[in-house]
């Protein structure tokens, strides 16, 4: 049993890539115990990287199970019995035509939270069409809204179809849904398509929309980089740093910093826009990323400097926070949020204690002889498929 505020959650991951693993992560991340049941051979999809390295696989187990064969799916199916909560992402129908659908596996377990993840959801005219985070953004209308002006859509990695709009989502509506169970009532198939979750972390620029405060071209309003109060400036060294002073009050302990008086730039007036733009990044030219942090970090000024990943761990305020840890080797984020009262453990590495897996399985209450029956006949083994430790060579 792990550690957290989910400590002794059962929950069955069928392996993907993006957001189901994702989800998955963040539930094991806050102790539920989460037994990722993966292909006998690698699938090909996604980006191919060596197991300790696929973050999102932390503090699983992982067993590989034919899912060709009878005696698998009905395997998967006892396995999916002894659990609380099943995430899949594959396409519509797809885990129908195996014999694991939700009417099916909720048939003789109706607390069940079955969790599906799709991009554009399990119906509608797009359904069934391959794509990807960019793809699902795109629809959304988010991405459209996210660059500079004069330049194409800016592709904001695949943290908003993904990881926020996919993956957060899901683990969102399942735990809405577990908590229903928890009090009394029925599980339930929760639907998280991409497009959905990336629309609604839209919600509060669609009311900025309707009430026409922003509405300009792209890269030419408040919160795109059409402010100058809202933007990153290079400074002598050539590193970035942001400044976001929304408020007059902020911008007033910005000027003061600078050494300018008051009124020495008017950030209401759009028009002004471009010249106070080009007057701060001169400004911010003249000394290093260091420096500007020497003079303004810290203060009220809404000001940090623009860290690469690689560097993020260094800094104080990260470093007080263990807002980055290192777990075999790799750096990476911890787990979040905090709790008082039922802190998380540190997550396990990928893959780090599969060979615990078939243990996990029989703690749940899975039959040591079929376990080891399956094994023989080679449709069960602890770990991922072997072409999983292939490197990306990219």
């Amino acid at each position: 049993m792990g550690k957290g505020p989910l400590a002794g959650m059962k929950v069955v991951e069928f392996a993907g890539i993006g957001p189901g693993p994702m989800c998955g992560m963040l539930l094991a991340d806050l102790g539920a115990e989460v037994l990722r049941l993966d292909r006998m051979v690698a699938s090909g999809l996604g980006i191919e990287r060596a197991p300790q390295f696929d973050l999102l696989n932390r503090g699983k187990r992982t067993v590989s199970l034919d899912l060709k064969a009878a005696e698998g799916i009905a395997f998967a199916r006892r396995v999916v019995a002894a659990s609380d909560a099943l995430i899949e992402g594959f396409r519509p129908g797809t885990m129908e035509r195996l014999g694991l659908g939700p009417d099916v596996c909720r048939a003789g377990h109706p607390k069940l939270v079955y969790g599906r993840v799709t991009g554009f959801g399990q119906k509608g005219p797009l359904a069934q069409a391959a794509g990807h985070d960019l793809n699902y953004i795109a629809l959304s209308g988010a991405l459209h809204a996210i660059g500079r002006e004069g330049a194409a859509p800016t592709p904001p990695l695949n943290l908003v179809g993904d990881f926020g709009g996919g993956g957060l989502l899901l683990a969102y509506g399942m735990l809405a849904a577990l908590w229903r169970v928890q009090r009394g009532g029925e599980g339930q198939v929760v639907d998280a398509a991409m497009v959905d979750g990336a629309a609604m972390l839209m919600t509060s620029m669609f009311g900025l929309f309707g009430a026409g405060a922003h509405m300009a071209e792209r890269g030419n309003n408040l919160l795109d980089s059409g402010a100058p109060h809202y933007e990153v400036y290079r400074c002598a060294d050539g590193a970035f740093v942001s400044v976001a002073p929304i408020e007059a009050k902020f911008r007033s302990v910005l000027f003061e910093r600078l050494g300018l008086p008051a009124d020495a730039m008017d950030f209401n007036d759009v028009s002004r826009w471009p010249e106070n733009k080009a007057r701060l990044a001169a400004i911010f030219a003249t000394r290093t990323r260091a420096q500007w942090c020497e003079l303004l970090e810290g203060s009220d000024a809404c000001f940090a400097p623009v860290l690469a990943p690689q560097e993020a761990h260094l800094h104080a305020h990260n470093r007080e926070r263990d807002t980055f840890v290192e777990i075999a080797g790799v750096r990476q984020p911890a787990p979040a949020p905090r709790f008082e009262g039922t802190p998380a453990a540190l997550p396990r590495p990928p893959h780090a204690d599969d060979a615990a897996a078939f243990e996990q399985l029989r703690r749940w209450g899975i039959d040591a002889g079929e376990i080891e029956a399956l094994q023989r006949s080679g449709l069960l083994r602890e770990g991922g498929p072997p072409q999983a430790a292939k490197t990306c060579s990219g």
